[in-house]
This record gives structure tokens, C-alpha cells and sequence, in this order.
């Protein structure tokens, strides 16, 4: 049996705690006032224009009082166009802070939404990938089993909190959830989200996403206790192994829907103006590489440890591999989305892309780096896949990528240019690493790290070539 390391336990917690305060300082940080966002626009706009608009507007007024300083009705014409034009300039002021502030207000809750949301999808990816290896009969994998089965207890814990975070973070995330975009006699009616309204309504949004998580956790503890109960029958009763291999191949099928529309629901509604059919398979690349790419990470950590002494070169070659193949379908994917479009050009449909290139270049193209050229050179050599130090620095850099993937997804339209990744977005980092790393690691006490009544163990110990 294994056994928390009292280190390591430590060092979760601290990082909760850590988080937690990083976490409070960005929401204790985001409340600003109307009249403290004017100033900082004021000295924003001044850092970028210095004083060279104020000279020219100046030197206009002197000129237009000199050249009709002979009429006093031009003049009195003239100064009341130029209230109308100031009273215009400053409701437009006050609209703009006013969306600025909001903005500022997002960005904690923002920041605690992506983390809650990655951290939970490597369980789920986790998840997948093993449901996957029962399905196949896969005979390499089975000394893997526990590990795996130990991540996807975060399914639970995670899939509550992204809940949680979005019932109180309501319109500051999920636009669509202020009633007033749906009433026709408000100024902020939206038509389209309007009409969307019969699927984006708050009670069947958080319906629907206890019934996806429902599902994909009844299928976790069915076949976690299916395996274990394997553990102990008799070497000829294989019973509670087709049982798992019946509710696995069930379970895909089920999965594959709902991780389509929780990909629409928890991630895409956050642009409720913008849809793209691939989206759901573009999330469920992002989601399925990080959950390899952490399996192979904790899997050489106990191996290190001493605690995982059947899994071998050739296994980590295995999962070194899947790394690889998915990282080159999620950049197939993501160009494939990119490119048909850009090449259609439909302007609701770029609109996404627009202000990702505008206000986030940096990042959205820093992530096809990590997420595709960064794997592509450390692990298409065989022999390096075989490295431990080498895969753990492919995979630190494969995880990074997909933060700043969900970061992309969910930024932009919640914070605008408003962002950078600060105290808050590191704490919140801090905070869901703690926490996963706790659930993972107690729930690999629970049981033998080695699931020794599969049909395939031999075959799986003795994994070479």
C-alpha cells in the first residue's frame, strides 16, 4: 500500500493556503471604484498621448473664439455645439469606465474559473484515457490502472467547484446569465442571447451539469469498485472484469455527448455571440493530452519513489507516445478551426479571433509553441521518450500550454484587455494544485498501487519492445 508522504502533504496544503490568499488578494484588489477607473483611464490615456491632445484642442478653442468674436450669435452657437460635443465625450467616458470596471471585477473570478476548470479537465482527460485502456482489452496498460484511478477521484471535488465558481461568479463570467439581456424593455436586450434563451437559462445550465458529471462519476466508482473487487476473485472469475469492460464501452458513448455540450455550456457560452462545431472535440484534444501528460508525470514520481517497480521504460515510452499523438491532434484541431474562419470570414465567427490576435497575440501564439512545437522536438525521437527528466520537462511545458488554452478561452471575453497573469491567476493555480494533489494522492492510500486480478497484469508486467 501507499503511503501520503508527509512532505508532500505539506506541500499541498501550503500551496492551498498560499493559493487561498492569492486568491483573496485579487478579489480584495478588484474593488475599485468608478471614479478610481476614470483616473486610471485619464493616466492610461495620457501615458500613450501626452499632452499633445489637450495642446491641440486648446489651440481649436482659441482660434474659434478669435475668428467669431465679431458675432455673438455664432459664438453662442458655437459654445452650445461644443456642450452638446462635451456632454457626448463624457456620457461616452462613463460608459467606457464603467465597462473597464466591470471588466476589473471579472478578473478574479476569471482567473479562479480557469484554474477550478483545467484542473478538473486532466481528471477528466484521466478519466477518458482510462476508460479508453478497459474498452481496447489493452494488455500494456493495466499496471497503470491505479494510478489513473487515483486522478480521476479529483472528478468529483473538481467538477462541484467549476459549478460552484460559475453559480457565483453568474454574469461576471457567463454573460447570458443577467436576466436583463433577455428582457426586451431593458437597454441591454440581446436578441440573439434572446433567442438562445430556451438552452442558456441558469436552472437547466447547472441541471445539466450535475447530470454530466452524475454520469461520468457513477462510471468512475462502478469501475473503480469492479476493479478492486477483481482484486480479490478467484484467478478464474473474470466476471468483474467484463463488467467494467460492458460499462466502459457505455461510458465512452455517453461521454463523447456530454463532454461535447460541457465544452458548449462551461466554456464556449462564455461568447454566446460565437459557436464553432469543432469546438467540443478541440476542447476534449486540450483536456485528453493533459490527462495522459499527468499520469505520465505522477506515474514516474512513485516510480522514483520506489513504489511503482513493475512499470518500465517501455510503459513510459507508451505514454511519452500518446503525449506526442494528441498534442499533434489538438494543433490539427486547432488549425482547422483557425483556418476555415479565417478563410470564411464570417464576421461573428472572426470576431473571436480578432480579439485574441488584437489583445492576446502574445499568449494564443505562445500556446501553439508549447502545445505543438515544443512536444514535436522534445519527444518525436524514440529514445527520448524512454528519459524520465526529458518527458517531465516536455510535460511541464505541455501543462503550461494548456492553461494558457483555457486561459485564451475564457479571458478574453470576461476581461478584455484588462488582463495579465498576476497574484490572482497564480493563486488561483496554487490554490486547485494543492487541493488536486491532496485528492490524488490520498486516494492512491485506498488501494494496492498494482491491480493485480486483471486478466492482462502478466502481460502488462512484462510490457517490452
Amino acid at each position: 500500500m501507499y503511503t501520503f508522504s508527509s512532505k508532500l502533504k505539506i506541500f499541498s496544503i501550503v500551496l492551498i493556503i498560499l493559493g487561498a490568499l492569492g486568491v483573496a488578494y485579487g478579489f480584495m484588489s478588484s474593488h475599485k471604484s468608478l471614479d478610481e477607473v476614470k483616473e486610471m483611464i485619464a493616466h492610461e490615456e495620457a501615458g500613450h498621448h501626452g499632452g499633445s491632445h489637450d495642446t491641440e484642442t486648446k489651440a481649436h478653442v482659441v482660434a474659434g473664439v478669435e475668428d467669431h468674436s465679431d458675432n455673438a450669435h455664432k459664438a453662442n452657437a458655437h459654445d452650445a455645439l461644443a456642450d452638446a460635443h462635451s456632454d457626448a465625450e463624457a456620457h461616452h467616458g462613463d460608459e467606457h469606465a464603467e465597462h473597464v470596471l466591470h471588466q476589473i471585477h471579472n478578473r478574479p473570478y476569471a482567473a479562479l474559473y480557469v484554474a477550478a476548470f483545467f484542473f478538473f479537465m486532466i481528471a477528466l482527460g484521466a478519466l477518458a484515457f482510462y476508460g479508453i485502456q478497459w474498452a481496447a482489452q489493452a494488455g500494456w496498460s493495466p499496471v497503470l490502472f491505479r494510478v489513473m484511478e487515483g486522478i480521476t477521484a479529483y472528478v468529483l471535488p473538481g467538477g462541484l467547484i467549476v459549478l460552484l465558481v460559475a453559480f457565483l461568479a453568474g454574469d461576471h463570467i457567463f454573460v447570458w446569465m443577467n436576466p436583463d439581456m433577455v428582457d426586451p424593455s431593458s437597454d441591454k436586450y440581446d436578441a440573439l442571447v434572446a433567442g438562445k434563451e430556451s438552452w442558456l437559462n441558469r436552472p437547466w445550465f447547472f441541471i445539466r451539469g450535475l447530470i454530466f458529471l452524475g454520469g461520468w462519476v457513477l462510471y468512475r466508482q462502478f469501475a473503480r469498485k469492479f476493479s478492486l473487487a477483481q482484486d480479490n476473485a478467484d484467478i478464474n472469475d473474470n466476471r468483474n472484469f467484463k463488467k467494467t469492460f460492458r460499462i466502459s464501452a457505455a461510458f465512452l458513448v455517453f461521454y463523447i455527448y456530454t463532454e461535447s455540450m460541457m465544452s458548449w455550456d462551461w466554456i464556449m457560452s462564455v461568447d454566446p455571440h460565437w459557436f464553432s462545431t469543432l469546438f467540443g472535440w478541440y476542447v476534449f484534444a486540450s483536456m485528453f493530452v493533459s490527462g495522459i501528460t499527468v499520469i505520465a508525470m505522477i506515474t514516474m514520481y512513485l516510480k522514483s519513489r520506489g513504489h511503482l517497480p513493475f512499470v518500465n521504460d517501455s510503459h513510459l515510452h507508451d505514454l511519452a507516445k500518446f503525449m506526442f499523438a494528441i498534442s499533434i491532434f489538438w494543433t490539427y484541431l486547432w488549425f482547422s478551426q483557425f483556418m476555415l474562419i479565417w478563410y470564411s470570414n464570417i464576421p461573428e465567427e472572426v470576431t473571436y479571433f480578432v480579439t485574441r490576435f488584437q489583445d492576446y497575440q502574445l499568449p494564443f501564439l505562445g500556446m501553439v509553441a508549447m502545445n505543438f512545437v515544443f512536444p514535436l522536438l522534445l519527444l518525436m525521437n524514440s529514445d527520448y521518450k524512454r528519459i524520465p527528466w526529458f518527458v517531465v520537462m516536455a510535460g511541464i511545458v505541455i501543462l503550461c500550454g494548456h492553461y494558457i488554452d483555457v486561459f485564451n478561452m475564457i479571458m478574453p471575453a470576461t476581461v478584455g484587455d484588462r488582463w495579465y497573469i498576476g497574484i490572482p491567476e497564480i493563486g488561483s493555480v496554487m490554490l486547485f494544485a494543492g487541493l488536486f494533489i491532496f485528492v490524488v494522492f490520498t486516494a492512491l492510500t485506498k488501494a494496492p498501487l498494482l491491480a493485480k486480478g486483471n486478466p492482462f497484469i502478466k502481460e502488462s508486467e512484462h510490457f517490452h519492445y
